[in-house]
């Protein structure tokens, strides 16, 4: 590119980390730990409010624990802005998150939260971005009880696995 030789390599660093984010969220809501693992450094850092504070291996054996408690689980990623130097870059997300939890009294509650991530991103040496360390603010929370769920016409995750043949999508798949 005129006058820049390096926005290409900016660009192409900053979809990398777009895509980060994104198999996070599908990590969280596919229940897929091993997908998780392979998105933080080996030195990565978690912090989810009052939730966990900590090592990223061990926020991801938190969150396994927590899969089958967990009725429904969606995160959808809103605004992105990426700032790349070099090896290193910083980001905020804006994403909505979606829960069906245990209401602690036999009956299920929505947890639906406006969140920001806080995120510095690094990228080692097998030349992929992850997480170093991840900073969650929540701007909005909000609980009720939740509504009896509908299952007609849901595709089942068998099926699902079926229909991809890329290994983005498969269990613990990364491109």
């Amino acid at each position: 590119m005129p006058g820049n030789p390096d926005a290409l390599s900016v660009l192409q660093a900053k979809e990398d980390i777009r895509e980060l984010a994104l198999l996070y969220c599908r990590g969280v809501d596919r229940k897929d730990p091993a997908l998780l693992r392979s998105l933080y450094t080996e030195d990565g850092t978690d912090t989810h409010g009052d939730t966990f504070d900590g090592p990223a291996g061990a926020y991801v054996d938190f969150l396994e624990q927590s899969f089958p408690y967990i009725r429904y689980s969606g995160h959808h990623v809103c605004n992105h802005l990426v700032s790349v130097d070099g090896d290193e870059a910083q980001g905020e997300v804006y994403a909505l998150a979606y829960h069906i939890i245990p209401d602690g009294a036999d009956g299920w509650q929505e947890d639906f939260m406006c969140v920001r991530y806080l995120d510095r991103y690094r990228r080692c040496a097998d030349g992929r971005w992850r997480f170093a360390a991840r900073l969650v603010s929540y701007d909005l929370r909000s609980r009720r009880p939740a509504p009896e769920p509908a299952t007609s016409g849901c595709v089942t995750r068998d099926a699902e696995q079926d229909f991809f043949s890329h290994r983005l999508f498969a269990p613990g798949g990364r491109a």
